[in-house]
This record gives C-alpha cells, sequence and structure tokens, in this order.
C-alpha cells in the first residue's frame, strides 16, 4: 500500500538527497503533484524554519519509476524567512526545478476574508469505491478516497458543463499529518492533479492529453488537522494550446487551507487506454511534464 510519507521520503544530507519515485503514484506516469512533494520534502531536508508558505516549480521531463537525485541550495537563510532551490534530475536527465519559501509565525495582521464553497461537507457523500465498485484504473487513486458533491460528475455521456471540480479527497492510508511539509503536500497533490479534471468538464471528450507545465501553491494554514480537503478547481481559460487553471483547497471546517494552480500544454490525445474509470485526470498524468 503507497504512503505519502513513506513514497516522499528523502535521504543524505548536505544538499545532496535521493528519493525513490513509486509506481503507486502512477496515472500514466508519475503523478506530478506526488513529484513535487518529493522536491518539497528535499527542501524539508535543509530548512531551519519548519513551516513552508510557497512553492513554484517547472516540469523538466517525465520521470522514472526509479531513484532520483536532488541538490538542495539554500539561496537565501534569513531569521523570518528561507529561499531553497531543488534541482531534480534522474540519471544525470533534469526532470524538476522548485523554489521553496518558509516563513516564521509571527504577530501581524490578521483577517480572514474568504468564503469558502456553500457545499454538503464529506459526511453522507458516496465515495468513489461506491460509485464504480470496479476500483480505479490507476493506481493513484488508490492513494486518495474521493467523495464528489455531484455522484454524475464522470458518467460517460454527461453534458459539457462549466470547467470546474468541487470534490472531498481524503489521503490513505494516512489522513493527515503534524509534519507541516507533509501537510503542504497533500494540498500540493491536490493543486497539481485537478487542473485538467477541471477542464474535462467542458469538453465531455477532449481531443487532446494536458501534461502541466508547472505548479505554484501558497500554503496559507498547515495546523488545521482536517482529515477530509475539499478541492475547488477551475480552468476558466483554454486557448493556443494551453490551459490555465487555478485550485483552491479547504479544510472540512471550512478554512482555506492553500491556493494555487497550474498551467497545462495541449497534446495530441495518445490512442485509447484499457477501461478508466471516472476518476478526475484519468484520460492523462496529470501533472506530469513533456519532455
Amino acid at each position: 500500500m503507497a504512503d505519502l510519507e513513506r513514497d516522499t521520503r528523502v535521504v543524505g544530507g548536505e544538499g545532496r538527497y535521493v528519493a525513490t519515485v513509486s509506481p503507486d503514484w502512477e496515472v500514466w506516469g508519475p503523478n506530478g503533484g506526488y513529484v513535487a512533494a518529493i522536491a518539497l520534502r528535499a527542501a524539508a531536508a535543509e530548512a531551519r524554519i519548519a513551516r513552508p508558505v510557497a512553492f513554484a516549480g517547472h516540469y523538466l521531463s517525465v520521470a522514472r519509476f526509479a531513484a532520483v537525485e536532488l541538490t538542495v541550495t539554500v539561496a537565501h537563510a534569513g531569521r523570518r524567512s528561507e529561499s531553497i532551490r531543488v534541482s531534480m534530475s534522474q540519471a544525470g536527465k533534469p526532470v524538476m526545478e522548485a523554489i521553496v519559501r518558509t516563513a516564521a509565525e509571527s504577530a501581524g495582521l490578521r483577517h480572514d476574508e474568504t468564503l469558502a464553497p456553500d457545499v454538503a461537507g464529506p459526511d453522507g457523500l458516496r465515495s468513489f469505491d461506491e460509485i464504480d465498485p470496479e476500483g480505479p484504473t490507476y493506481p493513484f487513486w488508490h492513494n486518495i478516497e474521493g467523495r464528489p458533491l455531484d455522484p454524475d460528475l464522470w458518467k460517460e455521456g454527461r453534458p459539457s458543463r462549466p470547467a470546474t471540480v468541487r470534490q472531498w479527497y481524503r489521503f490513505r492510508p494516512t489522513a493527515s499529518y503534524d509534519d507541516p511539509f507533509l501537510e503542504a503536500a497533500r494540498a500540493l497533490v491536490l493543486i497539481d492533479t485537478l487542473v485538467w479534471p477541471a477542464a474535462c468538464q467542458r469538453h465531455v471528450t477532449p481531443d487532446f492529453m494536458a501534461p502541466n507545465l508547472d505548479v505554484v501553491a501558497w500554503f496559507h494554514r498547515l495546523g488545521h488537522g482536517s482529515a477530509w480537503l475539499l478541492g475547488d478547481a477551475a480552468a476558466p481559460i483554454a486557448e493556443g494550446g494551453l490551459v490555465g487553471g487555478t485550485v483552491r483547497v479547504w479544510s472540512a471546517d471550512r478554512k482555506l487551507v492553500a491556493t494555487g494552480g497550474a498551467q497545462l500544454l495541449c497534446l495530441a490525445s495518445a490512442p485509447p487506454a484499457p477501461r478508466v474509470t471516472r476518476r478526475p485526470a484519468s484520460t492523462v498524468p496529470s501533472g506530469t511534464a513533456t519532455s
């Protein structure tokens, strides 16, 4: 069984680390959010401030399910904030470049004008496991329990809808963590993954794949203690071979946990795959990069 903590673990020291990309996070290749989470964990190994507040990464090539090397450089180490650069490669081939920002907790302005979606909570909603007992096609979806607000969201033959997706997610087997970098990783995986499913709502039978070129995230609250996270994604624009989208992640008590998004690159669709379940990102390895 997959586990986010174990499968993003890095070993090493003094700016040089190694991790293993697990096939348990496959969606036509390693899920990009999972790959980004490995980079985030590498930054954590060098960070002196245990509070990640921002992540920005560019995907440079598709990783293989094997060891990756990570070079971590502290670009700025202040008393209140750090900037940490992570270069991921595999057998000498660049896979990802990322920058992570940390910031210490301190006194400051305080207000919250965020407005959470007025939707039902996860309790009482049917899970994808109940909606589709045959189970997910790709291993990635074994690792996250999803409870859609609309059980027909991925039904075959559905009409075109606005390019948005709102669903509850809970990671398996461990739903939440005390480690703030792992809590940030949970949000990062969702932010990377959900832009393409949102775009697919507008196009019932997409003629393209759309791997992520990048992913960005800002982490607002990491000590929320919520096992369930609401992914609130929108892909309002697709033009010129690109798809742009944003994702907000909310806790079960409707507190904004993280905000982010990604730019996706449209490519000619691959030949039809074997049966794919009604899961988000079922037609493309969301968050993986072109080589």
